[in-house]
């Protein structure tokens, strides 16, 4: 485990050393404790609690900038080490491929986890000092970080398969940023024009399992549709009446979305030539 470790932790100080992190977290921090504010303005007259409003919309806000940090720390890290020629000087030290590769990505994923806890910990303490949550809207906001981290943990999977599979970073930048579309933005898209244009043929028992296709669609399941009063301030009722998941098996897909792309990212090193 030493080497995994020795790799890991130079990860982990060069991403505290890269203002772009830096900037990251304090974005997230920054939207995170602005949503928790503004959000708790009309609570309220409605009779809804802050945090559970914070929940929401940090979900969405999640969906788009957690995936795109993923995306943007991992997608060079094979490609880019085989470019600058350190992945050749490394190799010829005693440690593996697949330390090399579960080493780089540990490192990146402590990156992510210290932005998600750090950034939004901002919005958690903002709606502690306001009084603003119940018992349940806490622990839907911890299934929020911890989602969180899953999404970003996913994203940044699918990075390590993208840099290893391609020769140049700039070839890597360009899929990483296709990837973010077609999963953010496109998957959705794509997937009402085809309810549209079947009318009705795909199904109750189809569509909930398209939906696990997408690593973005499971954790906006999960945080819009487990706990019932944010279920019923997301306007997702009616969903979730029709996709039964349980909990625990959204976030056993959001891990296998990260645990897949990891050890195909690790077949294709181990096969790749320096």
């Amino acid at each position: 485990m030493t080497p995994i470790l020795t790799f890991a932790a130079k990860e982990f100080r060069d991403g505290l050393r890269n203002k772009w992190i830096a900037g990251a977290t304090l974005l997230l921090g920054g939207l995170a404790f602005a949503l928790t504010f503004l959000g708790s303005a009309p609570t309220g007259l409605l009779d809804v609690k802050p945090l559970a409003v914070t929940v929401v919309s940090l979900s969405s806000l999640t969906i788009f900038l957690i995936p795109l940090i993923a995306l943007l720390l991992g997608y060079d890290a094979i490609v880019g080490e085989a470019e600058r020629g350190c992945l050749l000087l490394i190799l010829t030290y005693p440690v593996s491929r697949l330390e090399i590769i579960v080493g780089k990505f540990l490192g990146h994923a402590a990156i992510l986890a210290f932005a998600a806890i750090v950034g939004y910990g901002a919005a958690g303490a903002a709606a502690a000092w306001t009084g603003g949550g119940d018992a349940e809207s806490w622990r839907a906001f911890a299934g929020l970080i911890l989602t969180t981290v899953l999404l970003g943990l996913a994203f940044l999977a699918l990075a390590y398969l993208i840099s290893a599979l391609v020769a140049e970073r700039s070839t890597a930048a360009g899929i990483a940023v296709g990837v973010w579309l077609l999963f953010v933005i496109v998957y959705d898209l794509a997937l009402m024009g085809a309810l549209v244009a079947s009318k009705g043929r795909i199904g109750a028992e189809i569509f909930p399992s398209l939906l696990l296709l997408n690593p973005a669609d499971v954790y906006r399941l999960f945080n819009l549709t487990a706990f019932e009063n944010v279920r019923k301030l997301s306007g997702m009722a009616g969903l979730s009446a029709s996709v039964h998941f349980a909990p625990a098996v959204l976030l056993a897909v959001l891990a296998l979305w990260s645990a897949i792309p990891l050890a195909l990212a690790a077949s294709v090193f181990a096969r790749r030539e320096v």
